[in-house]
């Protein structure tokens, strides 16, 4: 008997390592340089506080991608995410890595990218996730896709889709409503 194949929501429960692309996924995907040539991105604290509330209910987070930045480093340091590649020429070697490092399995992991970059470690995870503004091809071949377009919401909404599918939502929802959620800023 042929078995059906996992839903998003099954995928999405099955995940303990939730993996990021940066530009087009964390920000909008623009690039702003100064004139000495700094570039500077806008990241949505919403998304940050949903990185962190996956931290807070047990789920790793991580960020590969192919740019080096130092504003990258500094957001990902004051939220506190250790699995960080920067800098990366082939995502699915990082990805590879980033297994060995934390011991999990990549069917316990999942990834929101935008391009065709991120195809190669999108076709491995367990749960491939990408925002609404996402190249075709990108979500084509996505297990969810958010409403929200990359840098506006679209990691926040992944990152809810994993707490509820995990049935961890809820109780975050109440300690936060109760005041418990102290120091989770995004």
């Amino acid at each position: 008997m042929p078995v059906a194949p996992l839903t998003a929501t099954e995928r999405a429960s099955r995940v303990k390592l939730m993996i990021f692309d940066v530009d087009g996924v964390l920000t909008d995907g623009g690039l702003l340089f100064t004139a000495e040539g700094d570039t500077m991105k806008a990241f949505n604290s919403m998304d940050g506080h949903g990185m962190k509330l996956l931290r807070g209910a047990g789920i790793e987070t991580a960020i590969i991608t192919g740019r080096k930045s130092g504003i990258v480093a500094a957001r990902v340091k004051e939220m506190n995410i250790t699995h960080v590649y920067q800098g990366v020429q082939d995502k699915p070697q990082a990805f590879a890595d980033l297994l060995k490092q934390t011991g999990m399995t990549a069917e316990q992991c999942g990834y929101m990218g935008d391009d065709w970059v991120d195809l190669g470690v999108m076709l491995k995870v367990g749960f491939a996730a990408a925002p609404a503004n996402s190249h075709p091809e990108v979500i084509a071949r996505a297990h969810w896709v958010s409403e929200a377009r990359g840098g506006h919401g679209a990691a926040r909404e992944v990152c809810d889709t994993l707490l509820r599918a995990q049935h961890k939502y809820e109780a975050l929802l109440a300690a936060a409503c109760s005041g418990e959620q102290r120091g989770l800023v995004g």
